[in-house]
């Protein structure tokens, strides 16, 4: 698996969104990077977010950002190895 350009920039945008409310979205405006940009209309486009400009988490993308929210808390999470056995 490789995670492109696109990919990570989808995820940054995923990461945007507060997961305690479904209530709460996000704008993303015309003067942000165009990169971000684009991630943004192709989550809209997968059915991710309600609009290409933002909007709100669908089902699927609320599921996605919860998924992503805990591969953050691994990988950021210190791991102890026991070296004693």
């Amino acid at each position: 698996m490789k995670l492109t350009v696109e990919i990570v920039d989808e995820l940054t945008m995923l990461s945007q969104f507060k997961l305690d409310s479904s209530l709460e979205g996000i704008k993303v405006h015309t003067s942000a990077s165009q990169d971000l940009v684009n991630a943004t209309a192709r989550l809209h486009d997968k059915g991710l977010i309600s609009r290409s400009d933002g909007g709100y988490l669908t089902d699927l993308g609320r599921d996605a950002a919860e998924h992503l929210e805990v591969l953050h808390n691994i990988l950021t999470t210190p791991v102890t190895v026991d070296t004693a056995s």
